[in-house]
C-alpha cells in the first residue's frame, strides 16, 4: 500500500473467532481474523505488522507479569494500534481482565522503558466491521439526532478500556454539542472528541487515500494526546 505513514509499525488488536461479522466471497466461516488477513493485504509495503493473540486463551490462568511478557515484544517497537470492533468481541461471561483486547489496548497506551529507551503511547483507531447483515448500526448510527445530524456510538458494548478512551476529550478542548437524541448509552460523535478515533470498515478499506487519512487522522490526535483524559489501566 502507497502510504505517507508507510514505515509506522502497526499492532492490531481483535476477537479472533468472532463469526458474526460480514462474510468475505469464498469464505464460508468468516471471522474477524479474515478481516486481519484484509489488512495485512493492505499493509503489503509496512513490513511490520504485528497481529494479537492468535488464541483466545482464558488469561485467568495467567500471572499479570506473564501477560505483560507476551505483549511487550509485540507493542512496544509500535506506532500505532487498530482495533477491530466486531459485535461479539467481547465475552460477557468472562471478566474483562481475563481476555486479551483490554490488555493490548492498555499496553498500547503505556510508556514503557527498555535499555534505557521509552516507547510513547500509541495512536489508536478504532475500525468497526460490519455485523452478518452488513450493518454498522450495532455500533454506529449515522445522522442519529434530527437537531445537529451527529453521529451516535453505542460505547457501552465496548470494553471499558475502549470506552474509557472515547469522549474522553478535556472540557477545555471540548466541542459542545446541541444534540437532544442522545441517552446515556449511546453518545454523539463531534469531531475529534475521542482519543480512539472510530471509522467503519467501508470507509476505511474502499482506498489507500482513505486508509492514509485514517491513520493520519489517529496520529494527528495522538499528536495532541495531552487533549485528552487518558485512561491506561
Amino acid at each position: 500500500m502507497a502510504t505517507k505513514v508507510k514505515g509506522k509499525k502497526v499492532f492490531i488488536s481483535y476477537k479472533h473467532y468472532d463469526a458474526n461479522v460480514m462474510k468475505f466471497p469464498n469464505i464460508y466461516q468468516t471471522t474477524a481474523r479474515d478481516y486481519v488477513n484484509k489488512l495485512q493485504e493492505m499493509f503489503e509495503d509496512t513490513p511490520h505488522i504485528f497481529k494479537a493473540e492468535e488464541d483466545d486463551n482464558d488469561l485467568s490462568k495467567f500471572k499479570d507479569d506473564t501477560i505483560a511478557s507476551k505483549l511487550r515484544d509485540k507493542i512496544y517497537d509500535s506506532s500505532v494500534t487498530i482495533v477491530l470492533i466486531s459485535p461479539n468481541m467481547w465475552d460477557k461471561s468472562k471478566l474483562e481482565e481475563d481476555q486479551w483486547i483490554p490488555w493490548e489496548i492498555s499496553y498500547s497506551l503505556k510508556e514503557h522503558k527498555r535499555n534505557g529507551r521509552k516507547s510513547l503511547t500509541n495512536a489508536i483507531l478504532a475500525v468497526v466491521l460490519p455485523d452478518q447483515n452488513g450493518s454498522y448500526e450495532y455500533f454506529i448510527q449515522d445522522n442519529s439526532c434530527p437537531t445537529c445530524k451527529c453521529r451516535s456510538l453505542s460505547t457501552y458494548k465496548l470494553f471499558r478500556m475502549i470506552r474509557k478512551n472515547m469522549f474522553n476529550i478535556k472540557e477545555s478542548k471540548e466541542q459542545r454539542s446541541t444534540c437532544i437524541n442522545h441517552t446515556a448509552d449511546t453518545k454523539p460523535f463531534i469531531g475529534y472528541s475521542s482519543y480512539i478515533y472510530s471509522v467503519k470498515w467501508i470507509d476505511f478499506a474502499k482506498d489507500d487515500l482513505s486508509i492514509d487519512l485514517n491513520l493520519k487522522i489517529a496520529l494527528k490526535i495522538n499528536e495532541n494526546i495531552e487533549d485528552y483524559i487518558i485512561t491506561k489501566e
